[in-house]
């Protein structure tokens, strides 16, 4: 039997799986690790051991696990957290942390100088998206501002999974999927690396070769299989980031399949017809020539429950305090009895692009409890992810179909106002393995092993959490839009 392994790098954790040719798991393993906030705004990994070292440890578990001759691998996928911004010299060894995606806001300054210099309507038609938090090409020019000497030192500019594969076979590659968040150099319409509209970033030598993530980057060489524990020789594809591996492990590959990623942020990737420009929302081409995407994410979501927890919670076991907060969550009814809640606790991503948008609870009295408070916060990321579905409505884009995936689908209360609050029902796949089920399935498509329509056999439909509106919603919802218009100049001014 042919097997395929893949390995997913999150942001608090990474997961791996070992497949074979029908979808079967026959091993999985996990290993947790922390994100670093060096600063308020700032987001970053250690690539050595978050990145790496997560990878060598997980395969190695998954092998000893599953007893599988490493020769009956027959390729290899990872997939990441992204975009990150990774300076490495020549031999591939990381000069700093990996800085994350748009959770990190360190280079506003150049998002808004870059955009003055260009201007936002070119951005968006050459590259797809406005500049943001989310855009790797300011982040470089912070660094080459910030830290010339690593700047100087740089022979590439990385992100986490094209680390991983330059780990895993010497090779230098990136996926057109995650290259498109390199803006401003990177064009969707040519679908390659370009430097005219902002010459003074990067020279693009220093920038990795685009493919597909059908495509083999190349394969384990002797010192990865060293340290992994694979077999010299096996294939090992593009990659590509997270999201987009999680949304095609539960079928998401054609146009109007939409994933909601319930992890730590709210990620949405939405199959199109064709580019859909929208400031507001990101674009990417998909995993395969030819297609495309709209996305968007929040800053903080499952991050948010685990602040909670870690501050609310600390009189429950850390096993049995999710379950207690819900159950408490439970008992306060829809509205959380008049208490708002704003998920800004990292600023936020789509669609208002405000990494001064902070955190709130509004309408606290002395009636509130632990559990009211609980509700407003999955509420309050409910009623964020609603303004994306909103904003995907406003541009023509709304999916007939909804796929939840991620940990926070065992949350059912924030499966269900979720639903609540949007309008939109929302499916629950057999595997919630996440991404590395997504990327066991890309290796094995990258070798011939299956057709991609087959991702509806490995991993089937098994729920639907159907929606069920509430007036209640509907006036907080526009209480939240409001709470947030009235209150953010002062939160820009609290810095």
């Amino acid at each position: 039997m042919a097997y395929t392994l893949g390995i997913d790098i999150g942001t608090y954790e990474t997961k791996g799986v070992l497949v074979d040719d029908t979808g079967h798991i026959h091993a999985q393993a996990a290993r947790g690790h922390k994100m670093l906030v060096p600063q308020p705004g700032w987001a970053e990994h250690r690539p050595e051991e978050n990145w790496w070292g997560d990878f060598v440890h997980v395969c190695r578990t998954i092998l000893s696990d599953s007893g599988i001759d490493p020769a009956d691998i027959k390729a290899v996928a990872c997939s990441a957290i992204g975009p990150c911004m990774l300076p490495v010299d020549a031999q591939g060894t990381p000069l700093m942390n990996g800085v994350l995606y748009g959770v990190d806001g360190r280079a506003e300054a150049e998002v808004r100088e870059l955009t003055e210099r260009i201007g936002e309507e070119m951005i968006i038609a050459r590259c797809g998206n406005a500049l943001t938090s989310q855009s790797v090409g300011p982040k470089i020019l912070w660094l080459k501002r910030q830290r010339p000497e690593i700047y100087a030192n740089s022979a590439h500019i990385l992100t986490s999974t094209s680390f991983l594969v330059q780990r895993l076979t010497g090779e230098v590659v990136i996926d057109h999927f995650t290259a498109a968040s390199f803006s401003p150099l990177y064009d969707v319409v040519t679908q390659g690396w370009v430097d005219d509209l902002a010459p003074d970033i990067l020279p693009l030598d220093k920038l990795p070769r685009l493919l597909w993530s059908n495509e083999i980057a190349g394969t384990i060489t002797e010192a990865a299989a060293a340290a992994t524990g694979l077999a010299v020789g096996t294939p090992v594809t593009a990659g590509t980031i997270d999201a987009a591996a999680e949304a095609f492990s539960v079928g998401v590959d054609q146009p109007g399949d939409m994933m909601m990623m319930y992890g730590s942020t709210i990620f949405i990737v939405l199959r199109t017809a064709a580019r859909t420009p929208d400031p507001r929302i990101w674009y990417a081409p998909w995993l395969f020539e030819g297609a495309h995407t709209a996305m968007a994410g929040l800053a903080t979501s499952g991050t948010l429950t685990h602040w909670f927890r870690d501050q609310f919670a600390r009189d429950l076991a850390a096993d049995a305090a999710f379950p207690a907060l819900a159950e408490e969550a439970a008992s306060s009814p829809p509205g959380a009895n008049g208490l708002l809640m704003l998920p800004y606790f990292s600023g936020e991503r789509t669609p208002i692009h405000d990494m001064n948008a902070k955190g709130a609870f509004f309408g606290l009295n002395l009636t509130h409890s632990r559990g009211d408070m609980y509700r407003a916060l999955i509420e309050g990321i409910a009623y964020g992810t609603r303004h994306v579905t909103d904003t995907f409505a406003e541009t023509g884009q709304s999916p007939t179909r909804l796929l939840a995936v991620g940990g926070g689908t065992k949350n059912r209360l924030w499966l269900q106002a979720t639903s609540d609050i949007t309008g939109i029902d929302q499916m629950v796949c057999e595997k919630t393995s996440g991404a590395a089920y997504g990327d066991a399935f890309l290796a094995a498509l990258a070798i011939g092993a299956v057709e991609r329509a087959h991702i509806t056999d490995w991993n089937p439909v098994q729920d639907t959490v159907r929606a069920t509106p509430d007036p209640i919603y509907e006036k907080h919802y526009a209480l939240f839009r409001r709470l947030y218009e009235q209150t953010k100049d002062i939160a820009s001014e609290l810095g």
